[in-house]
């Protein structure tokens, strides 16, 4: 039987009352475990509103500071939490938000060492870094684990969002086999994002960690959904799992994590 506080009942009474939540699936959020990895511009929206759904446990991967160059598009942050830990600022937001969530920091970099450990204690992973050798590290270590991953990046005007389900659908490496080569690909500090574009792929990415959650609903599973935000569109692109796919292929070469640091050039 699903017992909920007075409060419980008003706070989260929009889900309830909705057939596909009601009070069992509210309480499958309420015990839901979400790692979110990043703390930035897709970080930001993506947590706020699973801690605002109700998720019990909410863990946050970080290593950087505030900056003022991210007050633009990052919104749990704010000018007195310059220099601060981006892990203690977004804490701090989410518990004013709502305390039913538990709030665990890591505070540290994505390794190949650590990463495995961290993600252990979670149900599902959103992935908002802002790098490639993390997402390729985090993809890995997702199938390696089977874990689900949601996938999102952001780019000038333009922004993407996949779901993973290790072994029943397509991994990022099946659509992405290799990291590009190092300069190939300029980062957002150097060519620039539009402030609301993270927030549009960091909601869809929140979506989806419910829907996967619940239990309902069509996830982004084998579909690529492409944003443009200059043109107001999305479209899709089917995706298939690769069964060359060097990590969650038929006969994988990659069956020990990797850092590409050195090879891409970019930390996070």
């Amino acid at each position: 039987m699903v017992e909920f506080t007075e409060e419980q009942i008003k706070r989260y009474s929009r889900h309830i009352i909705l057939p596909e939540v009601g009070g069992k699936g509210q309480k499958k959020i309420n015990e839901a475990r979400v790692l979110a990895i990043g703390a930035g511009g897709l970080g930001c929206p993506s947590t706020i509103y699973l801690a605002a759904a109700g998720v019990g446990k909410l863990g946050i991967v970080d290593s950087d500071t505030v900056e003022l160059s991210n007050l633009q598009r990052q919104i749990l942050h704010t000018v007195k939490d310059l220099d601060r830990e981006k892990t203690i600022s977004a804490k701090e937001k989410i518990e004013l938000l709502n305390p039913d969530t538990e709030v665990v920091l890591h505070q540290e970099r994505l390794t190949s060492a650590n990463i495995m450990d961290i993600i252990k204690d979670y149900d599902v992973i959103v992935d908002g870094c802002d790098n490639f050798p993390t997402r390729y590290l985090v993809n890995d270590a997702a199938v390696l684990a089977g874990k689900a991953l949601v996938h999102g990046s952001v780019f000038r005007f333009e922004g993407q969002a996949t779901t993973i389900i290790p072994k029943e659908g397509a991994c990022y490496r099946c659509l992405f086999p290799e990291p590009p080569p190092p300069g190939m690909v300029p980062s957002c500090q150097e060519a620039g994002v539009l402030g609301v574009l993270p927030g549009v792929i960091g909601l869809i990415q929140a979506t989806e960690a419910l829907k996967y959650v619940l239990g309902i609903g069509d996830l982004l599973k084998d579909r690529l959904l492409l944003y443009n935000a200059l043109e107001m569109s999305f479209r899709e692109v089917k995706t298939q799992r690769d069964p060359n796919c060097p990590v969650c292929g038929e006969n994988p070469t990659i069956k020990e994590l990797i850092d590409y640091e050195e090879s891409c050039q970019v930390s996070f």
